[in-house]
């Protein structure tokens, strides 16, 4: 008599927790899922401070050289209207600005 009483209480209990765990854990778990996406995803991106001191590096490297071909260009140049100055009839091209 008694467990004909306490089985379906215990059944609608049983089917009210569930729908009720479902409703409330449902969006937290959502959310919970997007946010470990995110976090996986920016571990897995290079930083853009890295990106940004490689580009750096190259463009200092690239201006180095530059400088140097320029250094050599006015060496040579200067050699050259130094020996003979009939060699350099045409005119030198006008240099790009200084860069800094």
């Amino acid at each position: 008599m008694m467990i004909e009483a306490v089985a379906p209480m215990i059944v609608m209990m049983t089917l009210i927790l569930t729908t009720g765990g479902v409703l409330i854990l449902r969006p937290i778990s959502r959310r919970l899922g997007s946010y470990l996406d995110a976090v996986t995803a920016a571990k897995l991106r290079p930083a853009p401070e890295a990106d940004l001191a490689r580009i750096h590096d190259v463009l200092s490297s690239i201006d180095g050289r530059l400088n140097q071909i320029e250094e050599r260009q006015d060496f040579a140049e200067a050699l050259i209207s130094a020996s003979d100055p009939k060699l350099l009839t045409i005119p030198a091209p006008v240099r790009a600005p200084e860069r800094n």
